[in-house]
């Protein structure tokens, strides 16, 4: 199964810590509450990864986040010029309310994917971790 623990994927999808995939990284596990859509621990519960490495860690995200939209956009462009068959105007105006809608999606996203690329998964300190707790 390709979203399993230990696959950056899985930390990626799901938001969990990059590190030991047990803790979800942000305070709401629902994107949507706008007032809580960025905010996170200071760090996991479980392995004590600090998330914010560095301050400013997160700018980074924002080149991403201008890719997962864009690929979002692709996304609702083809299927609604190339599939639903519509006009260019209906289209646009498609990927302008995509944009929109998938909004704290993406930023989110964006995070995730931004922190995966500094963390990788450590099955050693899930595991050490794990075992002091139980």
């Amino acid at each position: 199964m390709i979203l399993k623990k230990g696959n950056k994927l899985y930390s990626i999808l799901t938001g969990k810590c990059p590190k030991c995939h047990h803790e979800l990284m942000y305070k709401t596990s629902n994107a949507y509450v706008l007032s809580q859509t960025l905010k996170m621990h200071e760090r996991c519960g479980h392995c004590q990864t600090k998330y914010k490495i560095e301050p400013s860690f997160f700018y980074g995200s924002m080149y991403v986040s201008y890719g997962v939209g864009i690929g979002f956009s692709v996304v609702a462009f083809l299927i609604t010029f190339i599939i639903l068959e519509t006009s260019l105007v209906l289209s646009f105006i498609a990927i302008v309310c995509t944009l929109i809608g998938f909004m704290p999606i993406i930023m989110r996203l964006s995070r995730n994917i931004w922190i995966n690329l500094f963390m990788s998964y450590d099955a050693e300190l899930a595991k050490k971790k794990q075992l002091q707790n139980d």
